[in-house]
């Protein structure tokens, strides 16, 4: 059984932990693409020319595992495209030019919401995703609550990335919209029994203030966390709060949970509240290269150099520009690159900063065993990457349980030999999951 404990210790640097959000006016433009979330990218259903208003179905959830996306602005579409998106899949683009009124569109009026189906169905039309991850639709994620066998709701607030405080603000400025999340699910989930937020402990103010909340409600669980990373991986903060533990190849929902950011716990409540799906995002910007570090509120599909603009520019040469955090964010192509609804940071570092540090050979010092949250073992990944024969290369990456790797980026973080660890994880993944579906085409 492997052990999951968040138990690598990353400066914490929240720096912006005590500002409060900051709203952007709307920009010029916004370039929104149409794969935001896991699962099949939604289907474009304007085109240029086309008028549209704040919060206007622009994009079709296409499949089960889907969700529809949304106009951030009102005004003109200017072009649907084609977008590489950083992930370099290719998808649908849809560029609006802002007309500056942000005029929302008749279609934006509170659902009607009686039962859990309809709660569902609810989520679902909001275009709501993990907000603080990969970006699971969440009415997918629900649905799990009418198949039965669902006692537990973890409410994500460990935030656990250095930098990031947007979920630590949504924490202290949006309590009413917690409450209010919660006695939706109580109210349309009654075989839930149980909320535990998770919290890591660097937020005192969080645990303090959540426990007021919910000091009348006892099925509600507000717990401290070690400041640990990565205590906000799904699977490491199931366990760390209900010590139930997801089997390999499994789903919370094996273990009777599923896991919400509580900044998509707050969405859930406004959009029932008001009929506004998810056009905006709170993200903190901050950086070695941020002049003036925020926590700020932008339309879905800005651009990063609006929101850097926006918040005094950059102070000295950029080295990279990061979706996310420094552990497990991924690497901007430009500025142009648009705010997606997953995005809960924009890291910018200096070129001094992103300076990579050349890597040496493996010292086998075990550090990199040691610090993965699953005691994984990178080195044997990236032996079985030099195997010749495809067969016994995917037979050693599957003995060595490559896929249940997170990514979370500990290993790389404390080699001492500076090995790009988790990017040779991240490839072993990806040979072997096509492997994987490739056998699986050759059976039917």
């Amino acid at each position: 059984m492997f052990k999951l404990l968040g138990n690598t210790h990353v400066p914490h640097r929240k720096n912006t932990a005590n500002m409060p959000a900051v709203t952007m006016p709307p920009p010029k433009e916004v370039l929104i693409h149409v794969s935001q979330h896991i699962g099949a990218p939604a289907r474009v259903i304007v085109k240029a020319g086309d008028e549209v208003k704040l919060g206007q179905l622009i994009a079709e959830a296409d499949g089960y595992v889907s969700a529809p996306v949304h106009a951030s602005v009102s005004g003109k579409v200017l072009a649907v495209e084609s977008y590489v998106v950083y992930s370099g899949q290719r998808v649908d683009a849809v560029r609006i030019e802002s007309d500056g009124e942000m005029t929302p569109a008749d279609t934006v009026v509170p659902p009607a919401v009686s039962d859990l189906d309809s709660f569902i169905e609810a989520v679902r039309a909001s275009g709501s995703v993990g907000m603080g991850g990969a970006g699971f639709p969440t009415a997918v994620k629900l649905d799990a609550i009418k198949k039965g066998g669902i006692d537990t709701i973890v409410i994500n607030g460990a935030e656990c990335e250095p930098y990031i405080t947007a979920d630590t603000r949504t924490m202290l400025d949006e309590c009413e919209s917690i409450k209010e999340g919660i006695e939706l699910f109580e109210r349309f989930a009654p075989d839930v029994k149980t909320f535990v937020f998770g919290i890591e402990g660097n937020k005192p103010e969080c645990i303090k203030k959540l426990k007021e909340l919910f000091a009348d409600d006892g099925r509600v669980q507000v717990k401290a966390l070690p400041s640990l990373y990565p205590q906000g991986a799904e699977k490491v903060l199931i366990h760390n709060t209900t010590k139930r533990i997801v089997p390999e190849g499994g789903l919370p929902a094996d273990v009777g949970v599923i896991v919400l950011n509580v900044s998509t716990l707050a969405f859930i409540a406004k959009y029932v509240k008001t009929g506004m799906p998810l056009v905006e995002k709170t993200l903190t910007l901050d950086g070695s290269a941020v002049a003036e570090p925020k926590n700020v509120t932008v339309s879905v599909g800005a651009r990063f150099g609006d929101v850097i603009d926006f918040c005094g520019g950059l102070k000295t040469e950029i080295g990279k520009a990061l979706y996310g955090g420094p552990m497990m964010g991924a690497c901007a192509a430009s500025l142009d690159e648009p705010v997606l609804k997953t995005t809960n940071a924009i890291t910018v570092m200096s070129r001094a900063d992103s300076l990579g540090v050349r890597e040496s050979a493996c010292i086998h010092c075990g550090r990199c065993v040691a610090a993965c949250p699953h005691k994984l073992d990178p080195t044997k990944f990236a032996r079985a990457l030099n195997v010749d024969l495809k067969e016994d290369r995917m037979a050693r990456l599957e003995e060595s349980h490559v896929m249940l790797c997170m990514e979370c980026g500990c290993c790389s973080f404390v080699c001492p030999a500076r090995r790009p660890l988790v990017q040779n994880n991240r490839i072993a993944k990806a040979e072997l999951k096509d492997y994987r579906a490739h056998q699986e085409t050759l059976e039917k």
